[in-house]
């Protein structure tokens, strides 16, 4: 898909059309809990900065669409205070339908229903192809065994499905790599399936030649090929859902993998990593491309989610604090708040895009001009 188009312009078109698909859900997401709420919703915006296109509905609300394409927001009536509004941006006073005279439950339902909606197209997203493309079985077969490897050495071979390691079920072969890399010299129990017959080993993972510094431990086999089994539309969406939990708790292990150091934080991309790998996508066709927007909205959902000032899980702490206070925390603390979380989320970027720049295809692409 795409592939007839030059590389730097398919990697764009998807790049957008990934992140605009996201953007808009996490948005309705929280526009429509806005209008349950009885929350007016003064304005709709895919993208920041100055607006391409824009026109207002009979509700009164504006929706745009900006030029710079790296996020959105929902303007909710009464976040910002109407006297410090420009005059020609001014939106008249609504009686009942301002967001900061809501309960405190009515805030946190508003703010929390962007991720929720991420979730959602995740879970759908998933499902879809369950449903179309069918559901891979058999993911955590060996196909082949290296010479000499900790695997061979244990007595593991070729055609064995892998069944839990250390006890823990896995059911793909990602599972498989992410138990075994952080526990390179460490005692591993495997449960094989062979021919019907339950085996149990021991083994013990190698480090993998040139990660010694962080090592990552490695068995030395080859996952098989997948068999894909179309489910029918309930089977699909239930799996759908259980897929985004998985791919949920993962990914938040892996991150406390990086902050334990178990885990090498280059793994940890931004912006330019999410258009390569989108272009890349877009090149195999139209399943890896929803795989990866459903992966991608799974991960913008739980950033949202965590507690930094002036993300949705920053908002959802202090509506917490105020519930257990009974008031609303003091001016300064929430200056101080957001303050910091602009701060942490500066250095989160700067961070995301080093390691795009070093680590991906543009830092290839440097070092082959150097030589």
């Amino acid at each position: 898909m795409l592939e007839f188009l030059p590389s730097a312009v398919r990697t764009m078109l998807a790049f957008l059309a990934v992140l605009g698909v996201l953007i808009f859900f996490h948005e309705l997401g929280h526009y429509l809990a806005a209008r349950w709420r009885k929350v007016h919703v003064d304005a709709f915006s895919i993208g920041f900065g100055k607006a391409i296109a824009s026109w207002r509905d009979r509700r009164g609300t504006q929706w745009r669409i900006a030029w710079i394409p790296l996020g959105g927001y929902v303007k909710l009536h009464g976040q910002a205070p109407l006297d410090e509004t420009p005059e020609a941006d001014r939106v008249p006073e609504r009686p009942g339908l301002t967001f900061h005279n809501k309960g405190v439950l009515d805030r946190a339902i508003v703010v929390a229903a962007g991720p929720a909606a991420n979730f959602l197209l995740a879970a759908l997203l998933f499902a879809i192809l369950f449903a179309t493309n069918g559901v891979p079985r058999g993911l955590t077969t060996v196909s082949a065994v290296s010479p000499g490897s900790p695997a061979e050495v244990a007595g593991v071979m070729a055609g064995d499905m892998i069944v839990a390691l250390d006890g823990e079920r896995v059911t793909r072969f990602d599972q498989v790599q992410r138990h075994i890399q952080p526990r390179a010299g460490q005692q591993v129990a495997v449960r094989l399936e062979r021919e019907g017959r339950e085996v149990n080993l021991q083994l013990v993972p190698a480090v993998r030649p040139g990660s010694e510094a962080q090592p990552v431990g490695i068995l030395g086999i080859q996952g098989g090929q997948a068999v894909f089994e179309r489910l029918d539309p309930l089977s699909a969406l239930w799996a759908g859902t259980v897929q985004t939990a998985e791919v949920s708790w993962a990914t938040l292990a892996g991150i406390g993998e990086m902050l334990s150091g178990s885990r090498s934080a280059t793994e940890l991309g931004g912006p330019i990593r999410i258009a390569e790998v989108s272009g890349q996508a877009a090149t195999l066709g139209i399943v890896p491309l929803i795989n990866l927007m459903a992966l991608l909205s799974v991960s913008l959902a739980l950033l949202n989610l965590f507690p930094i000032p002036l993300l949705d899980g920053g908002h959802l702490m202090f509506y917490a604090a105020e519930a257990i206070r009974g008031r609303p925390l003091p001016p300064k603390a929430l200056e101080v708040g957001f303050r910091a979380g602009f701060a942490v989320l500066i250095c989160l970027f700067l961070f995301a895009t080093w390691n795009d720049i070093a680590h991906g295809g543009i830092g290839r692409w440097v070092a082959g001009l150097v030589g």
